[in-house]
């Protein structure tokens, strides 16, 4: 597939910029959403954009994972028509587009950068979507801790460019954090809480620093658990049950971490320690099973055995 090329469900195209329907309203998804990388983070945000009515085009970096991406979107709008047989897969599939040509980019009311969490591959990601979109259009990066300020130091627009972290797994998440940076125009940031909340989601907004809201202190909870299990203290299966059952956690801080990714983990408290010093630097325990490819859910094993049913 050449850079022009394009995967899609359907044989209609998304939308041109001339055939977008008016200004945008705070209640409703934006009418073209562009995504940039089409991992499970990426497949996720397109999923929620999708069932929300958008169009979406996923841009990926070559022909194998652009149809990789369409596989793993697909498989999520199935499953989302299996637990809700009021939905058209037919339909929902309908909008959604894959391939390696950003230039796609030019019709979209949004773009969203979900790249790996690693600071230079995003700001390459962003450089490479900011280039194709038009003037109107917003650009928000998925970083989990990677400051949005550092991040807008290079965009052409700084005062559209906004962070929009989701979690993993997406589909069932219910909450966006939408960060700001010190240029984010506030209006930007109020169609955001409204696209967040077309989403079926809860929106909060937090100004740019180190960790956001979210990941710093999901992180510092993490890694003590791991420190924990490093000493011997308890089991991963008992330390998870300490905050499950004592402080009513859906999700104890292992299970989570083999969630979100060992490796993705180790990335942001790399990012934490280096902004906010030693606390958060990562055991020993995590960058050593990181190095022996156990990176939780999507390796199969972690601190715990996943596998497909699981």
């Amino acid at each position: 597939m050449s850079e022009t090329e394009l995967r899609s469900s359907s044989a209609h195209p998304p939308r041109s910029l001339s055939e977008r329907s008016g200004t945008k309203r705070p209640d409703h998804a934006p009418a073209n959403v562009g995504v940039l990388g089409g991992g499970r983070m990426g497949a996720g945000i397109a999923h929620a954009f999708l069932l929300a009515g958008s169009h979406v085009s996923v841009v990926e970096r070559d022909a194998a994972s652009a149809d990789a991406a369409l596989t793993r979107v697909r498989d999520s709008i199935r499953r989302s028509v299996e637990r809700d047989s009021s939905l058209d897969e037919a339909e929902i599939a309908g909008r959604l587009t894959t391939g390696s040509a950003i230039a796609v980019f030019a019709a979209v009311d949004l773009a969203i950068e979900a790249v790996p969490e690693d600071r230079e591959l995003k700001e390459r990601a962003l450089a490479r979507a900011e280039a194709a979109l038009p003037e109107d259009a917003t650009l928000a990066s998925n970083t989990s801790s990677i400051s949005i300020d550092t991040l807008a130091a290079g965009r052409l627009r700084p005062e559209r460019f906004l962070g929009l972290h989701f979690f993993n797994p997406v589909p069932a998440s219910s909450l966006v954090e939408i960060v700001h940076g010190a240029a984010t125009d506030p209006s930007i940031v109020e169609s955001a809480a409204g696209w967040v909340t077309a989403l079926g989601k809860t929106p909060i907004v937090v100004s740019d620093s180190p960790g956001f809201a979210s990941s710093r202190l999901g992180v510092m909870l993490g890694m003590e658990a791991i420190r924990m299990l490093e000493e011997g203290v308890a089991s991963a299966a008992d330390i998870d049950a300490a905050m499950t059952l004592g402080y009513r956690h859906p999700v104890g801080p292992l299970r989570t971490t083999d969630i979100v990714g060992l490796d993705v983990r180790l990335g942001i408290a790399e990012e934490l320690e280096r902004a906010l010093g030693e606390r958060f630097a990562p055991p020993e325990l995590l960058r050593r099973m990181v190095a022996e490819g156990k990176l939780g859910r999507k390796s199969g094993e972690g601190f715990y055995t996943w596998n497909e049913e699981r």
